[in-house]
C-alpha cells in the first residue's frame, strides 16, 4: 500500500503548530475564552470556565476583544 504523503504533511504541521506558545496562540486562547464569556453572560446562559492568564498581555488583549464580540453576537441574535 502506497503512503499518501499529502495527507500526513498537513496533519504533522497542524500538530507541531498547536504546540507553540506564540503571541498569536495566546491571543487566540484569550479571544476564545472572552467570546464564550461575553456571549454566555449577555445571553444569560451559564457561567463560563476560563483560563484567566491575566499576566499574559496577549491573552488579556484577546480576552477583551472576544468578550466584546461575544456579547455583540448575542445581542444580534436576539434581535
Amino acid at each position: 500500500m502506497k503512503i499518501k504523503y499529502y495527507f500526513f504533511v498537513p496533519l504533522v504541521t497542524a500538530m507541531l503548530t498547536s504546540c507553540s506558545d506564540s503571541a498569536d496562540s495566546r491571543f487566540d486562547a484569550g479571544y476564545s475564552d472572552g467570546y464564550a464569556s461575553g456571549y454566555n453572560t449577555e445571553c444569560k446562559i451559564r457561567s463560563t470556565m476560563i483560563e484567566g492568564d491575566w499576566d499574559d498581555k496577549n491573552y488579556t488583549s484577546g480576552y477583551n476583544a472576544g468578550r466584546v464580540d461575544g456579547a455583540a453576537d448575542c445581542r444580534a441574535e436576539r434581535n
